[in-house]
Formats: C-alpha cells, structure tokens, sequence
C-alpha cells in the first residue's frame, strides 16, 4: 500500500497553469508534476500538480464561483534581504501589498514573505527585545530583516 500524501489545493477561475509556472520560475528548485488538460477544450489546463521548494499543490481551474482569500497564504522564509526584496517585489507586480509581510499576487494567491531573522528574534527569552520586534513588524508592509535586528537589540 502507497502511503498518504498532503497536498494543498487552490482553486482559480482559469489562471491555474499561469500561476503555477510564475512560482516555479520563482521559487529555484520548484517543478510542475503534471498539467491534466481541460477535456473539450484544446491547451487550457483543468489542473496543475507542482511542488513549490518541496511543498506539494494543486491548482485547480474551477471557475467563478469561489475566491481565494488571505485567510490562507504561502509563507515563504528567506535568508537575506535581497531574498526578500525580490521576491517581494515578483509577487507584488500586478497585486497588492498589506501589511506584515503579506502581500496578494495579481492571481489573488495570498504570500507571507518571511526574513527568517524575524521567526529567531520572536523566539528569544528576551520579553523586551520580542515586544520591540513585533512592534517594528507590526508598522512594516514589507518586512526588513536588518530593521528587526535593530530593533531586538533595542
């Protein structure tokens, strides 16, 4: 017997096969598994399976009649600041920003872009210094890695 898999599905009106190549082309050492084709319609996919940096999706072409919504989003967690940056900045064109670390891509899919200096800085027994970083994070749209840094220190 195959063990069981986990797998987050999407659902988009038609941009599923779009969007799943803008991430792959993203996020390096991401892949599309496998397109099955819309029947009756030539070339346009009906679902997409790919892995996104080893986490395993299905975006699924489902029409108008559910929206996706940033009550669920991908966190990616990032090394540098150019890291972030760009990422950021990919995500962002066509979307629209929040607040946080969170954004919305122009195909609705919330993202939570993560330096992975903020995730170490909360986790310190240091109350003062973890109530300084959630206060820099909490004013921030975008997050700045270094600005956090400046702030746990005080």
């Amino acid at each position: 017997m195959t063990a069981p898999t986990v797998q987050t599905c999407l659902w988009f009106e038609d941009a599923a096969l779009e969007a799943a190549e803008t991430y792959v082309r993203l996020l390096p050492g991401s892949t599309i598994r496998h397109v099955f084709p819309q029947r009756g319609n030539p070339g346009a996919a009906f679902m997409v399976q790919l892995d996104l940096l080893g986490q395993r999706y299905s975006f699924l072409n489902g029409g108008p009649h559910y929206r996706l919504t940033p009550a669920a989003s991908i966190e990616v967690h990032l090394e540098t600041q150019a890291e972030v940056d760009a990422l950021w900045d990919a995500l962002l064109n066509g979307g629209s920003a929040s607040r946080c670390g969170w954004l919305t891509d122009r195909f609705g899919v919330s993202w939570q872009i993560i330096p992975r200096a903020l995730p170490r800085l909360m986790a310190t027994n240091d109350e003062a210094a973890a109530a300084r970083v959630l206060q820099a994070m909490m004013a921030m749209v975008k997050l700045d890695g270094p600005a956090l840094e400046a702030a746990a220190r005080g």
